[in-house]
């Protein structure tokens, strides 16, 4: 739907130094100052997906600042974006979401420099993040390779859980293990960017795996394999699948990517369910040279991404999805 709606809108100034802009999907746009420096741009907000403030705070501002490191940049600052209702939530809570914000940022060593508060019905935070990157070393969603593999760096779940825990539903256990990989901030993506055998990146967020591997074939006119088998899945996530817990953005994924996508007949619904699942801060997506497949999961390792897993590979063919 927003594809149509963004097709019949009058067509923006043409200017060469914007080198990402809205033709591929890409994660944040990138516009060069000079030959070697280019402003990397993104925002991103929510509602609360958890009921602790101060995780909110962490994992809004987490998701916002994954768009910068998605394209090979690195954050400079951020500015808030926040919409409270103010005669409905304490002080202490909104100060908490503001706090969780702050922490993740100074994580990344990077000053909320400032930012903008509405009186709203629903708590509402996020991030405008500016950044920086070489021209040179953009990792575009698009720029994937014939033959290459494709590495996931989290695993795949976040709806699920958050499913289940908008149903009270949801253990102790399994609650950390959301917590812990929505707030993982994927810096990673700037080492990636230097990597002349990483030939396209992205993250893995509201569309799902699919959704944003489609994505990633349309855009370099490739299709691609994924082997379920060594898709990395979170911890605690298919006792939840297996219970039936889904999200309405999956079904409307699957809705939106089912044409491209071949799912072997004998899948049960929850298998097809997580192909389709949205993630909050998800992975990162490379495609990458068989060559650099070892150097780049060296990479996420060292970085603490434990579950970074080769899961498929692209091919010669147009935008389709085969699951094995």
């Amino acid at each position: 739907m927003l594809n149509d709606i963004l097709s019949k809108l009058p067509a923006s100034v043409r200017d060469p130094n914007l080198l990402v802009g809205v033709e591929t999907g890409d994660d944040s746009a990138v516009y060069r100052i000079n030959k070697d420096q280019a402003i990397v741009a993104t925002t991103d907000f929510f509602m609360p997906i958890v009921d602790d403030p101060f995780d909110f705070g962490r994992i809004a501002a987490t998701n916002a600042l994954s768009d910068i490191y998605a394209v090979g940049g690195k954050p400079i600052l951020a500015l808030a974006i926040a919409g409270f209702p103010v005669n409905e939530m304490s002080e202490a809570d909104i100060g908490k979401v503001l706090e969780g914000g702050a922490k993740v940022c100074t994580e990344a060593g990077i000053p909320i420099a400032g930012g903008h508060t509405v009186d709203s019905l629903e708590p509402i935070y996020g991030l405008a993040v500016v950044g920086i990157v070489h021209p040179d070393k953009i990792k575009r969603n698009s720029d994937g390779c014939a033959d290459d593999v494709l590495i996931l760096g989290k695993g795949l779940g976040v709806g699920i859980l958050g499913a289940a825990l908008n149903k009270d539903d949801l253990d102790s256990s399994a609650y950390k293990t959301l917590v812990e990989t929505t707030t993982k901030l994927n810096s990673v993506g700037a080492e990636l960017a230097q990597m002349p055998q990483v030939n396209a990146l992205t993250d893995v967020t509201g569309f799902g795996l699919c959704g944003h591997l489609h994505e990633m074939c349309e855009g370099a006119g490739l299709s691609a394999t994924l082997e379920w088998d060594k898709l990395p899945i979170l911890e605690n996530v298919k006792e939840y699948a297996l219970k039936g817990y889904n999200t309405g953005a999956a079904i409307r994924n699957f809705e939106s990517f089912k044409d491209f996508i071949s799912i072997p007949n004998s899948f049960q619904q929850w298998q097809i369910n997580l192909l389709m699942d949205p993630q909050t801060s998800g992975g990162l997506l490379v495609s990458c040279s068989p060559a650099s497949v070892d150097s780049v999961l060296e990479v996420f390792y060292k970085s603490g991404f434990e579950q970074a897993t080769a899961i498929g590979s692209l091919f010669d063919g147009g935008s389709k999805i085969i699951v094995k």
